[in-house]
């Protein structure tokens, strides 16, 4: 039987925890993700640990932020004020909003704190800083 080599286009189902085993996503009841290990498609923790596997084999693959969405960057918080938001939207941390920069491309932001004055937005990845834990299981290798 093959194992998975870089070039080779796998599929795979997962399951993506933090290290307290909290579920942050699944392939689970959906198609396996398919893609070319070592392309840069996934994070490069999880990319370099398919190489060697076999169809139907499992494994544990702990990732630590470095090898996943790296680290919390600071810079990536800003203060805006809060009559610069959109009227009418309703301002609570963990709201999802897209920004858009003068002459730049648009920006997944998360609302991190309302005051009254200011709205603290964050656009770091959401799992920037965060080490992960995938369940991996191999379906077809092409």
């Amino acid at each position: 039987m093959s194992e998975v080599k870089n070039g080779d286009k796998v599929r795979f189902h997962y399951t993506g925890t933090f290290t307290d085993g909290t579920v942050f996503d699944s392939s689970q009841n959906r198609e396996p993700l398919e893609i070319v290990v070592g392309s840069g498609q996934i994070i490069g923790g999880l990319d370099n640990a398919l190489p060697g596997l076999k169809v139907g084999e499992t494994k544990r693959v702990e990732v630590p932020f470095q090898e996943a969405y790296g680290p919390m960057d600071p810079s990536q918080r800003r203060d805006v004020a809060r009559d610069r938001m959109p009227e009418g939207l309703e301002l609570e941390p963990g709201l999802k909003l897209e920004m858009r920069q003068p002459n730049g491309p648009a920006v997944d932001v998360t609302v991190v704190e309302v005051g009254e004055t200011m709205v603290t937005l964050d656009a770091n990845h959401p799992l920037a800083g965060k080490d992960l834990v995938f369940e991996v299981e191999i379906v077809s290798i092409n």
